[in-house]
């Protein structure tokens, strides 16, 4: 099964058949929404709207742990996290698709595992995205006609207010392609939870750094994001027309790898809200 982490119009597929909202309880609380799950080509599929829908949570706000476990527990494997992201880069022109295949992780305060609490994990970040879906994104998106960037590296920031101009060229200096405010801890809790994950960033501005422009404004985020809604339905579709659903990577045994406390020491009430993230 293929979960989609995104806005509310990429859910809006008429070719989604037996369409239904599935409210998923896990051990970490509330995910941002229900899942509309059904069945897309043959492909089983779930949607996950980030922020809730109606847009109602900031980055901060969400429940990321619940949202990845929401996902696992219905029967997801394989995560698209389809976002809108600002430009740190000229030629990745807003408009542009971008696959993420690196993060750096600036978002601070969040709860970002599923360790802790009389548990001890350590995953591997080294390679934060699945390497097999991330191509399968980049080949779709060129086949649905969309201009792709490929081995971006996406600077997570808390937000909810845009960057500086010196936050901005500040990290246009580091090397930074685009920056986000969600995927660096997807990604994290993702890996924990043995999933494939990939993103697929579209840019909708250019941050604040191009001096001659005006800044970034949630306006033309929307505007450019409404705008590339029908690529981004049209990449689903190119997406799954393979075997999108073999997993030809490490992704599921991260989380066992990771795993320090032995399990007989591990409260029970702590074993069984982990046994999901465990099980491949």
């Amino acid at each position: 099964m293929i979960g989609v982490i995104g806005g509310s119009g990429l859910y809006q597929l008429e070719e989604l058949e037996g369409a239904s909202w599935e409210r998923v309880a896990t051990p970490y609380g509330a995910a941002s929404d229900d899942l509309l799950c059904g069945r897309l080509h043959g492909i089983d599929v779930c949607f996950l709207p980030r922020h809730g829908r109606n847009h109602r949570l900031l980055p901060s706000e969400i429940n990321y742990r619940a949202n990845l476990c929401a996902l696992k527990q219905i029967g997801v494997r394989r995560v698209v996290s389809i976002s809108a992201v600002g430009s740190l880069k000229e030629e990745i022109v807003p408009g542009h698709m971008v696959v993420v295949s690196q993060f750096v992780d600036r978002s601070l305060g969040r709860t970002a595992t599923f360790f802790g609490d009389g548990v001890v994990g350590h995953v591997s970040m080294a390679d934060p995205v699945c390497p097999d879906l991330a191509r399968r994104l980049a080949v779709a998106a060129r086949g649905a006609g969309a201009t792709c960037h490929e081995n971006a590296t996406y600077l997570g920031m808390a937000g909810p207010q845009f960057s500086s101009r010196a936050e901005s060229n500040l990290y246009r200096s580091w090397g930074m392609d685009v920056i986000g405010m969600t995927n660096a801890t997807e990604a994290k809790l993702a890996r924990e939870a043995g999933l494939c994950y990939a993103t697929l960033a579209m840019a909708t501005d250019y941050d604040c750094w191009r001096v001659a422009e005006e800044a970034v404004a949630a306006a033309d985020v929307l505007a450019t994001l409404q705008a590339n809604v029908a690529v981004a339905r049209a990449l689903l579709l190119e997406l799954i027309q393979g075997d999108v659903e073999a997993r030809p990577c490490a992704c599921a045994r991260a989380a066992s790898a990771a795993l320090l406390t032995p399990k007989e020491s591990i409260p029970p009430a702590r074993l069984a809200a982990l046994a999901v993230v465990l099980e491949p």
